[in-house]
């Protein structure tokens, strides 16, 4: 199930909001977690089970590092450690089966000339995001920044919360310590949470969704140019920031009216003017996983110039490698680790002295060609496109193609250009001046008028078309 769809948006969460909303604070979290189990369970049943195995692991491990620590005997750090190690074996040992066994067993018949028979293996949906989320509460209870929860229930709900379930963002869980266990939903949480998952709605559904049809005409025809194939770029570009940030977006709205907090995750990354800078505003919950329990544990950059820069190279062979099976995300990680320690260790001082729109349009670059090697399925794929975005190749059929797809896409494009910029909190910010307290109806019929035409536009786009994939399901 996902958000956008019919059936989550008239009748998973009118059900769930009705239920929860008359039940007493005690039967809150379990109706939260039976709808939340069922989310999970509605495409494929039996994939519900990994979740369940992998959370049950970490309860008593977690409960177990509880223990240690609360006994203070002097076996304690050794103890913790081997519990800690346990965790770490049993989640990455269950990610690496359904994730990257293929891969592997593939690499080796064609490496070593075997002919080891390759499994039929479903890829659990979400299975990066939860094992990470559930490896996190692990680590920081081992690091003792929280509490050890010994009601596995809570646990449960931590983990398996739908609207962070199956494509974040990574939430902490000393997030949302608190919130599990006590928390108050105002008229304020409804309607904010609600605003911001109508945004989300229409951000995936009328700009996401079209800019992505675009994308697949180009990068999936049999048709290439330089001027279509920077065009299908530049669409996959908007298509994947929108995809994401809309399912955030919405996340982080589903959250609220429930009375959940979640932290930001993204922050209009394509306004960057470095690729450091990209990275602090996208995917921030991964980015800080990563950061605090791999690039930190390592030594961050507290230690020799060296040892820091064999840091960067393992977090961004890790990050690459996690986004998926393939020798395209394991480049993909090194092209973003090369152009990091550029800017760390060769030309720092030179983007604070060169004009703010060049280190723009240098950060953009880098980020399109980027997302042609992430969109690309093989590394010979990703050859072709580069090859034909920077060689020129342009014929008559070439401009007619462009202008046919600019004719039916150029308003998505200009939308998702447009809003990829922060225009809507200048705009909300602008009429917050304008119509101050003498105008609070007015201003408040303003907002409502606007959120009920972008609802009202995004079912329409909803009812109305059959493409409607979310690009990090897969992940």
């Amino acid at each position: 199930m996902v958000f956008s769809s019919v059936i989550f948006i008239f009748a998973f969460l009118p059900l769930l909001c009705g239920l929860y909303f008359i039940a007493n604070k005690s039967g809150r979290n379990y109706i939260l977690l039976v709808f939340s189990l069922v989310f999970y369970a509605w495409g494929e049943p039996k994939i519900i089970v990994i979740m369940l195995i992998i959370v049950m692991l970490d309860y008593f491990m977690e409960a177990g590092l509880g223990v240690v620590y609360r006994q203070g005997s002097a076996y304690q750090k050794l103890l913790a450690r081997i519990l800690l190690a346990a965790t770490l074996l049993s989640n990455v040992g269950l990610l690496v089966y359904y994730k990257y066994s293929v891969f592997f067993i593939e690499n080796i018949n064609h490496i070593f000339s075997q002919n080891i028979s390759v499994p039929d293996i479903v890829l659990p949906i979400g299975i990066s995001f939860f094992t990470f989320q559930s490896m996190s509460y692990v680590f920081d209870v081992y690091r003792k920044d929280v509490e050890a929860q010994y009601n596995p229930f809570y646990v449960l709900l931590y983990v398996s919360l739908f609207p962070q379930l199956v494509a974040g963002p990574i939430v902490r869980y000393k997030t949302v310590e608190s919130e599990i266990a006590d928390r108050r939903v105002t008229v304020t949480d409804i309607t904010e949470g609600l605003e911001r998952f109508i945004i989300g709605l229409a951000k995936k559904l009328v700009i996401a969704n079209k800019t992505g049809e675009l994308a697949d005409l180009i990068y999936n025809g049999d048709f290439l140019s330089t001027p279509t194939m920077w065009l299908g770029t530049i669409a996959y570009t908007l298509q994947i920031y929108f995809d994401f940030s809309a399912y955030s977006d919405m996340a982080i709205g589903l959250g609220r009216i429930f009375g959940f907090h979640f932290e930001e995750n993204f922050n209009f990354p394509y306004i960057a003017k470095s690729v450091t800078e990209f990275w602090r505003r996208w995917h921030i919950s991964l980015s800080t996983w990563f950061r605090d329990y791999i690039y930190i544990p390592l030594g961050g950059n507290r230690c020799s110039a060296v040892r820091n820069v064999f840091n960067m190279l393992a977090v961004w062979l890790v990050t690459g490698f996690w986004h998926g099976a393939s020798w395209n995300f394991i480049l993909w990680g090194l092209y973003y680790f090369i152009f990091l320690f550029l800017e760390k260790y060769v030309f720092r001082k030179l983007l604070d002295k060169i004009p703010s729109f060049v280190s723009h349009i240098y950060t953009l670059l880098i980020v399109v060609f980027g997302w042609v090697l992430f969109r690309a399925e093989t590394l010979i794929e990703c050859k072709t496109y580069i090859k034909t975005m920077l060689v020129p190749s342009v014929s008559e059929d070439a401009w007619q193609y462009t202008a046919i797809y600019l004719e039916k896409y150029g308003l998505f494009l200009l939308l998702g250009l447009l809003f990829s910029m922060p225009v809507y909190p200048y705009a909300k910010k602008l009429m917050n001046q304008l119509l101050k307290r003498r105008y609070l109806l007015t201003k408040k019929a303003l907002k409502y008028a606007t959120l009920l035409a972008l609802f009202y536009i995004s079912v329409l786009y909803l009812v109305n078309s059959t493409y409607n994939p979310f690009i990090y399901f897969r992940f």
